[in-house]
């Protein structure tokens, strides 16, 4: 299991959950914050700092942000 950042990440960009990550798995895009999927230990200490709550387990993502898996995959895989 990793985690992914949704949709509400879009143009907020807010960088609480790259302050709190212990590994520096969390990168900087165009348009949110994107978590490295190979990189990440899964600790979750990200999740509750996003103040958007727009970070979850890839194996429990919202219905309506299904899509943002491969976003976040794709990301990675330029």
């Amino acid at each position: 299991m990793t985690y992914i950042i949704a949709q509400p990440c879009v143009d907020v960009k807010d960088a609480s959950c790259v302050e709190v990550c212990p590994v520096d798995c969390i990168y900087e895009g165009d348009d949110q914050y994107y978590i490295h999927p190979d990189e990440c230990i899964d600790c979750g200490a990200c999740e509750p700092e996003c103040p958007v709550q727009a970070i979850f387990p890839d194996t429990d993502i919202p219905e309506q942000y299904t899509s943002f898996l491969a976003k976040n995959k794709d990301h990675f895989n330029k």
